[in-house]
């Protein structure tokens, strides 16, 4: 039998029960599609948290206090970064005393009522330097950030991000309308030097729901203390953050007289740690809804098997009648492997398709970020094809092995 030959019996014997050929792929449509959209919505997932990672800094390295206790260590905790444990002169000294760090940015951050021209919102005010801008890569549209000038002065001067500019100043409001204008935090006045670029975020981690104000002006003005919330480190470069993580380890432990590094009154986030825990999470996320889908595609490969099988029942005689003029088994093998490989690569066409379709959707609905991959698209028709010989073997195996003589008196 010709290749020909082959494909001219397959499409014959599939457009035969259109219907019935329909619905068995039916099964592999929906295992395929529901795989590549679960795919697609995990490694959107993963991308979006990590670039809303990476959109914190590049190279960072975040030094934050331990958690605060009652007098003798007795008592509930308050949760680590609620001690005031760190100062200016830790943040000197990192600078100044630790090597492969490129830039240093303290910060002291707290959540104040904001209001402005009657209107009001309780957000973020984070006093910082102005290294903070280029330590946690913060962008300004209009207007000018927190100066070195500003710092050392105590300027009641404030940059708002751009959804504080929305809740203070109305949804018509442009970043241009705030700079100049006045607002006040915990009753007390400042001026609008600029407005940052949108970053994006939700929730306490919205990057665009803050204030900037001069450090030295929140420590005076508003936390009433000398204590930084948080110290931002820029290392040098990726290769060199593991080791100035120790370093400033082994810096603040000293500076602290602490012996014992597990009673350590700080603790250093590394950004290349975050990002590897989070791509783990997702990653194993997006397999878990990929397996989930992937039982779908077995029951499509049930339901394939168990079309072939009645095939090749209702087509006894043809079988003795193909093997009585001389086909051997290996061309009835071939003949109903290809018609199951048809059913389940028509089946994974049609599936990619619709899941390609689905992730796109989501995505342009704003539900979720996705992100179809090649790879994925590749994979979903090696599975495919998997399925169309895996379970059409038996079928075709056992139509081989008929007997034409009993064959040719089936009824």
């Amino acid at each position: 039998m010709t290749f020909k030959d082959l494909l001219h019996e397959t499409y014959a014997a599939l457009s035969g029960n259109k219907v019935r050929s329909g619905l068995t792929m039916l099964g592999i449509v929906i295992g395929i599609s529901s795989v590549i959209a679960m795919v697609a919505i995990g490694q959107g997932a993963q991308s979006s948290i990590q670039s809303n990672i990476q959109s914190l800094g590049s190279n960072l390295l975040q030094v934050t206090p331990g958690a605060s206790r009652n007098a003798g260590g007795f008592g509930v905790s308050s949760g680590r970064g609620s001690a005031h444990t760190l100062t200016l002169d830790d943040a000197g000294a990192i600078g100044s005393q630790v090597q492969g760090v490129a830039a240093v940015a303290p910060e002291a951050s707290g959540r104040y009522q904001i209001a402005a021209k009657g209107t009001n919102t309780n957000t973020s005010v984070v006093g910082v330097t102005a290294a903070y801008a280029s330590v946690r890569n913060v962008q300004i549209d209009t207007g000018s950030f927190i100066s070195d000038q500003n710092d050392s002065s105590g300027a009641k001067v404030a940059v708002l991000g751009p959804t504080v500019v929305t809740d203070l100043f109305g949804d018509s409001a442009v970043p241009s309308d705030a700079v100049g204008q006045t607002i006040r935090i915990n009753q007390l006045e400042f001026k609008v030097i600029g407005v940052t670029a949108a970053k994006g975020g939700s929730g306490f981690s919205n990057q665009d729901d803050m204030v900037y104000v001069p450090l030295t002006s929140a420590q005076r003005y508003l936390s009433g203390g000398k204590y930084v919330t948080a110290i931002n480190v820029q290392a040098t470069d990726a290769g060199s953050m593991a080791q100035a993580q120790s370093d400033i380890t082994s810096l603040l432990l000293g500076r602290h007289h602490i012996s014992d590094p597990t009673q350590a009154d700080f603790s250093v986030l590394n950004q290349n740690d975050l990002i590897s825990t989070v791509s783990s999470v997702t990653q194993t996320f997006t397999l878990l809804l990929a397996a989930i889908a992937g039982i779908s595609l077995v029951v499509g490969g049930i339901g394939i098997m168990n079309m072939m099988l009645t095939t090749v029942t209702e087509r006894t005689r043809e079988i003795g009648l193909r093997k009585a003029i001389g086909a051997t088994e290996r061309d009835i093998i071939r003949q109903f492997l290809a018609e199951a490989v048809a059913l389940t690569l028509i089946g994974g066409i049609i599936g990619v398709a619709i899941g390609v379709a689905l992730s796109y959707g989501v995505t342009a609905l704003g539900i979720v970020e996705t992100s179809v991959s090649l790879p994925s698209v590749l994979l979903a028709f090696g599975v495919s094809a998997l399925i169309g010989i895996v379970f059409g073997w038996y079928p075709a195996r056992r139509a081989a092995r008929m007997n034409p003589i009993e064959a040719l008196r089936y009824e």
